[in-house]
């Protein structure tokens, strides 16, 4: 019986004083329901009529209806059968009222506990588990943990707790190989001699009990896999090889030596790793495993020379990719190599052969004596010569001998000698069988210059122009000749400049000179009239071998322009060039004026100069010619820059320009550069 706590004590004290204790219901009861549980009593019912209801779990809240109480007597009661797996517990609030329906105690808590039955057997997580284990794993050794759970309780009674156990092993030996540990299903090695050549799989039938190993059972499978580990050590089937291989021969296949190996294929204890032992001090062969055979693959590392070494007596040893887990000695196989002799080719020695020589020696001259040697030391056999390349056609070789002579003149200046050396090939030839072989020699022709070019001038006729009475020194014009004879090693293409005549010789001769090295014509002396010689004609002369050799001569025409600076006023145009590649005025430059006419761009040219010694000329336009409106002076400065020996610029330059105020002093200075090309524009 359960009664309602009295009244009159405090919340604390009645918590402390009125702890009820849980009711106890078995599950799986088989009745008869409804079944009753405790009675509820409240000591009111001695003052007024009581009435009994409950709520909560299992009352009027879902699941509802498993328990009632008996209104006037207070009895509660169960309608059926509980399962604790489906609910281990309910709490309930039973209340009294009286007649008139006002509470006569306060709600008071019920907790109904569903005691266990031992209803439910164990279940597996999987029904086939399945482990590795190595073999000659020592005893001791865990290899997997089976697991199985049940629903039932393992808390307040055995009835959930879990016992395991090997049933059976198979297949069967002297003695037993896996053990089980009955609480935790730890599954581990207890004997010895796991070999997976003999056993790769076991199977074990595992049982889970409850009741701690007493109560309902279940069972499952255990697999377990006997991994592979390096007890067996790779031998060589047979140990013994001998083959024959051609000299010269790079990445040949000389042999493939075969293995056995007992252990899993294809696994790191299988396969097999190669080494050569001994045999080989110039590593003249290299082994490797062929991934699909697991055979060793024998190939010459570099070209073998019979004549050096026609036999090779190679030790081989073999391992696996791990190493051996037990006490094993690698096995080895021994491979007679033997070399075959092939017919090389004869080689020159050098293979490289300079040879210096005049580019003026006579047809017939012998240049050089170049001759190979054959390395075949066995064969008797004879060597020829012939030209294998000779790009101008030169030379010409005995074949008995290799003795080279000129065929034809040879010549410095060709395009076929670079930087004075001429290349040909050589060839030797032997007569070996089954076929010929086949040297090649490269014969260097170091080529020393004769002076046999003579200069040459860039133009026939040089033109200048210089204004009279122009102080001595000042810079006329500058011819230039070129010479095809070496002029970097020897004197033969280095030129010297002189003036051999001047016409008119009056006022006097050598109103001019020349630089010897340079070319450069310029005033010798006072006393240049335009009046009196308006034009000189000189004649020059190149001479190489710095001016003792052969000799060119060319014209040089020089105007004398009058002197009219004093007579420019305003209203005249004058212009002024410099060369900035030598900082020297720009003489003899043709100059054009040209007018833009109107309408449309229509030029009209109105004067044509050349620029004197100093860069300049006569002006371009007289006192009172300038009007307003738009100009273009033209400077052709290809004839100019060829006789500086430029062969890259621009051929003309133009300056074109706005005059604003005819009345101002009007004049255009301009520098110019082989190196650019500018268009000048302003006013």
């Amino acid at each position: 019986m359960l009664t309602f706590p009295e009244h009159g004590h405090g919340l604390q004290q009645q918590e402390r004083d009125w702890v009820i204790p849980p009711i106890n219901c078995p599950e799986n009861d088989q009745g008869p329901f409804p079944k009753k549980l405790v009675q509820i009593k409240s000591n009111k019912d001695k003052e007024t009529k009581v009435f009994y209801s409950i709520t909560g779990q299992g009352a009027d809240t879902i699941p509802v209806g498993v328990f009632i109480i008996e209104r006037e007597t207070g009895w509660l009661e169960v309608t059926k059968p509980l399962d604790r797996e489906d609910k281990d517990k309910y709490v309930l609030y039973s209340h009294a009222v009286s007649a008139n329906g006002q509470p006569v105690e306060d709600p008071m808590e019920i907790i109904i506990t569903v005691t266990d039955q031992n209803d439910n057997r164990p279940v597996f997580t999987q029904q086939v588990f399945v482990g590795y284990i190595e073999e000659n794993a020592k005893p001791g050794t865990s290899v997997m943990t089976v697991n199985a759970t049940d629903a039932d309780d393992a808390i307040n009674v055995n009835n959930g707790i879990i016992g395991y156990s090997i049933l059976s092993e198979e297949p069967k030996g002297a003695r037993e190989m896996f053990t089980i540990n009955a609480e935790k299903g730890i599954i581990s090695v207890i004997g010895t001699g796991l070999d997976r050549e003999t056993t790769p799989n076991y199977t074990l039938i595992i049982q889970a009990a409850d009741q701690e190993g007493k109560g309902l059972t279940n069972t499952a499978t255990a697999i377990i896999k006997v991994t592979d580990a390096n007890d067996n050590p790779p031998i060589f089937n047979p140990s013994m090889y001998e083959v024959a291989v051609d000299e010269n021969e790079v990445g040949v296949i000389v042999a493939r030596l075969h293995v056995t190996d007992q252990d899993l294929p294809g696994s790191p204890a299988w396969h097999a790793v190669y080494r050569i032992q001994s045999g080989d001090p110039q590593g003249d062969f290299e082994i490797s495993t062929d991934p699909k055979t697991n055979d060793g693959v024998l190939k010459t590392a570099k070209g073998l020379d019979y004549e050096t070494q026609n036999q090779y007596k190679l030790v081989v040893s073999v391992e696996n990719e791990v190493p051996f887990t037990v006490t094993l000695k690698p096995a080895t196989a021994t491979v007679l190599v033997v070399v075959r002799d092939k017919n090389e080719a004869p080689i020159f020695i050098p293979p490289v052969k300079e040879v210096m020589v005049r580019e003026d020696v006579p047809v017939g001259y012998q240049i050089a004596s170049y001759t190979a040697q054959d390395p075949d030391k066995d064969q008797n056999q004879k060597i020829t010569y012939r030209m294998g390349s000779d790009p101008a056609g030169w030379l010409a070789i005995n074949p008995e001998n290799g003795i080279i002579t000129a065929a034809q003149p040879l010549d410095w200046e060709s395009a076929y000698a670079i930087n004075s050396t001429y290349k040909a090939i050589v060839l030797a030839v032997d007569n070996g069988s089954p076929q010929a072989a086949t040297g090649m020699g490269t014969l260097l022709l170091l080529l020393h210059d004769v002076n046999d070019n003579w200069p040459v001038f860039t133009q026939a006729v040089f033109h200048g122009s210089v204004l009279e009475g122009a102080k001595p020194g000042t810079s006329v014009l500058q011819v230039l000749a070129t010479d095809a004879d070496d002029a970097v090693n020897t004197n033969n293409g280095i030129v010297r400049y002189s003036i051999l005549s001047q016409v008119p010789e009056k006022p006097q001769p050598g109103m001019f000179t020349i630089d010897s090295s340079s070319g450069l014509v310029s005033v010798a002396r006072l006393g240049l009239v335009a009046e009196a010689v308006p034009e000189y004609t000189l004649e020059i002369q190149a001479a190489d071998l710095e001016g003792m050799g052969l000799r060119a001569t060319a014209t040089a025409r020089i105007t004398v322009q009058a002197d009219s600076m004093s007579e420019v006023g305003n209203g005249t145009l004058t212009t002024h060039v410099l060369n900035t590649a030598t900082g020297l005025p720009a003489a003899g430059l043709a100059v054009r004026l040209a007018q833009l006419q109107e309408p449309g761009p229509q030029w009209t040219e109105l004067a044509q100069r050349y620029t004197d010694a100093d860069g300049r000329c006569q002006p371009l336009l007289a006192p009172g010619q300038a009007k307003s409106g738009t100009y273009k002076l033209h400077f052709e400065t290809a004839e100019y820059w060829r006789g500086l020996g430029h062969t890259s610029f621009y051929p003309f330059v133009e300056v074109v320009f706005i005059i604003t105020d005819p009345a101002q002093k009007l004049h255009v200075p301009l520098l110019i550069s082989p190196y650019s090309y500018t268009t000048y524009r302003g006013s």
